[in-house]
């Protein structure tokens, strides 16, 4: 698949391990990385962007802003988009960057679409080759609308069968980077495959390609299908077409595993590879449970987590971030949002929070936090805190004991 969308953005045939010059078809740099994007962008002394219907600046990662240093540097953007004319800019609010491109339809089948952050892989669950880039790259492409790329080597991960009851797509996810390990994927195009992939929900396939990087990967694709479309119905920001790997197309390697084998994880501190069946680590205290993200802050999460807590009441201190402000109108409307709040859980603006450890949430010293994001490194949330990854459902369950639980218990 990544061959054939990089042949098309490139204008030749593009095999694994060429080098091409490809053009973008949408870039995003958010509140973080626009400031050192734009700076590189006038230090090149262009006067014009490429194109502005084709950049998307969200404010996420600290909206809103956290002191006077950010206040002034999302000042000094929004003077520059409004220079510029980017009619695509969502202000503080409006939700998480990698949640407002899909809603707005720039994630869509055969593009390229490229983001100056990490987790721009996850469009790739709509049939994307979608990636994320230095700011410096972001600038280029700004200017140019080009850039070049090594094309990558392809992986084909299949799970055939369906998981039990209280599985979801994170501990699907969290089990397939346990397997390959955070470089095991390293600069590959992972295509997904199988019964349980098929199956998995629009969000679902966004949780598991927002977490390819985390096994090293390029971007993670799952081709699409008749979901893909209904969801980009209406939707669409461009014509597309999309793709899809030949029959006999040759992959770097090729694993395969059985989603009945499948329980709840955990991934636990200070590595998103140490992944550990929620068995082995329940019990574990926590002093706070975080559910959002890019990851899970989508609707379908907060629903899973008002199941578990309804009518109960959370025992630690419970964040819950909605990935956007139309996930949080939906959450509203039907009556999930009013059933976390009677929970006891303490609702933030739409947008990343505490995961990159900027505010809303940040922990203390010796912490433990279970959390629906993607990364659990040693000072990701706090310099001194401890983070344990997991699905919403997980998480929920956890809130209510105060300890990390086994959802399937509750």
């Amino acid at each position: 698949m990544s061959e054939k969308i990089f042949s098309r953005a490139a204008g030749t045939e593009a095999k694994a391990n060429d080098f091409v010059m490809a053009d973008i078809d949408y870039a995003m740099a958010h509140d973080g990385t626009s400031v050192l994007t734009v700076n590189a962008f006038k230090e090149m002394e262009v006067k014009k962007v490429w194109n502005p219907s084709r950049i998307i600046i969200p404010f996420d990662h600290i909206a809103p802003a956290n002191n006077e240093t950010s206040a002034t540097l999302q000042k000094e953007i929004r003077e520059w988009v409004k220079e510029q004319g980017i009619p695509n800019f969502y202000e503080l609010g409006e939700g998480i960057c990698h949640q407002v491109l899909p809603e707005n339809g720039f994630a869509l089948p055969g593009k390229l679409v490229v983001g100056a952050d990490s987790h721009s892989c996850t469009y790739g669950a709509f049939g994307a080759f979608a990636t994320g880039v230095g700011a410096t790259d972001m600038a280029e492409i700004f200017a140019t609308g080009k850039l070049w790329f090594k094309v990558p080597e392809s992986f084909r991960l299949t799970v055939e069968g369906r998981p039990e009851e209280g599985v979801y797509a994170k501990d699907l996810t969290l089990y397939l980077i346990g397997k390959t390990g955070i470089d095991g994927a390293t600069y590959k195009a992972v295509e997904f495959y199988g019964q349980a992939i098929s199956e998995l929900s629009v969000s679902g396939r966004m949780t598991l390609c927002n977490m390819a990087i985390e096994m090293g990967a390029k971007t993670g694709i799952v081709p699409p299908d008749k979901k893909t479309f209904d969801f980009l119905n209406n939707r669409a920001a461009a014509p597309y077409e999309p793709v899809y790997a030949d029959q006999d197309a040759a992959y770097a390697k090729e694993l395969t595993y059985s989603a009945e084998d499948i329980e709840p994880q955990v991934a636990c501190p200070h590595q998103v590879d140490n992944v550990k069946p929620v068995g082995e680590v329940e019990g574990t205290p926590i002093d706070q449970a975080f559910i959002g993200t890019c990851t899970n802050g989508r609707l379908e999460d907060l629903e899973v987590a008002a199941a578990i807590l309804k009518g109960k009441k959370v025992s630690v201190r419970t964040i819950v971030i909605p990935a956007s402000r139309t996930t949080l109108l939906a959450a509203i409307e039907n009556g999930t949002m009013q059933t976390l709040l009677k929970a006891g859980v303490t609702l933030a603006t739409p947008g990343c929070g505490p995961c990159l450890g900027a505010h809303q949430g940040v922990l203390g010293e010796g912490e433990v936090c279970i959390s629906t994001a993607n990364r659990n490194f040693k000072g990701r949330m706090g310099k001194g805190g401890f983070i344990y990854l997991a699905s919403p459902a997980t998480a929920a369950a956890s809130a209510l004991s105060g300890e990390i639980t086994d959802p399937r218990r509750v």
